[in-house]
């Protein structure tokens, strides 16, 4: 976005002047091309400034939408699956990022070592794309894959990042094939860089083996 300031417009009249003191013979036609250029530049500032305004009303509005989610959990008692719409998943809000987080055990979706969904886990898939085509069309979508901290073995994988990358990529095409616009939807891979919890034991591990899809209302 380029910004125009009173220094452009100084700088317009500036010019002019010099074209009218220096004895220019053709100085009305002078003064009607800096005068149009001056109009451009007034329009151009306003249309920045108008730009500008949406966008921060925009971020306000997104912003407000976490809140009013937060208020409805707390005054009808409801759980961050049932405010946000993804009823009987794991959900979370970071209100700071302006974020739907809603995380699926690798154990529902992928074999050990696996990208290749479950058949089972279709049902999972296909109710979370409904509730992204009912309610949140037009926001942009992350699908991120994690895994815990055990190195790969007899795998076709090079490492967790790998893995985590493909699981990722895996989740976000059959979303693409339900009807996700590709332009609203991106892959991204964590590996075990983000744990929740420490991988201390076999249950934390699991926890650590996820993927989330992250809505962003802003």
């Amino acid at each position: 976005m380029r910004f125009i300031n009173g220094k452009n417009i100084t700088a317009v009249i500036s010019l002019f002047l010099f074209f009218a003191m220096s004895g220019c013979t053709n100085w009305k036609a002078e003064y009607d091309k800096l005068y149009v250029r001056n109009q451009n530049l007034e329009g151009q500032l306003a249309a920045a400034k108008e730009d500008n305004q949406e966008y921060f009303d925009r971020i306000s509005r997104d912003s407000q939408t976490i809140a009013e989610l937060q208020k409805q959990m707390e005054a009808k008692k409801q759980t961050p699956a049932e405010a946000s719409g993804f009823t009987g998943l794991d959900v979370s809000f970071n209100a700071q990022e302006g974020t739907i987080i809603v995380t699926l055990p690798n154990s529902i979706l992928f074999d050990s070592g696996q990208a290749g969904l479950k058949k089972a886990s279709s049902t999972e898939l296909n109710n979370i794309y409904s509730v992204l085509r009912q309610k949140y069309a037009g926001k942009k979508i992350d699908v991120v894959g994690h895994t815990d901290t055990d190195p790969i073995q007899k795998s076709e994988w090079k490492d967790n990042w790998e893995l985590s990358a493909q699981r990722s990529l895996t989740v976000t095409r059959y979303l693409i094939s339900r009807g996700l616009a590709e332009n609203m939807v991106q892959a991204v891979a964590c590996g075990e860089s983000r744990p929740v919890v420490p991988n201390t034991s076999e249950a934390n591990k699991a926890k650590n083996r996820r993927v989330e899809i992250v809505v962003h209302m802003r």
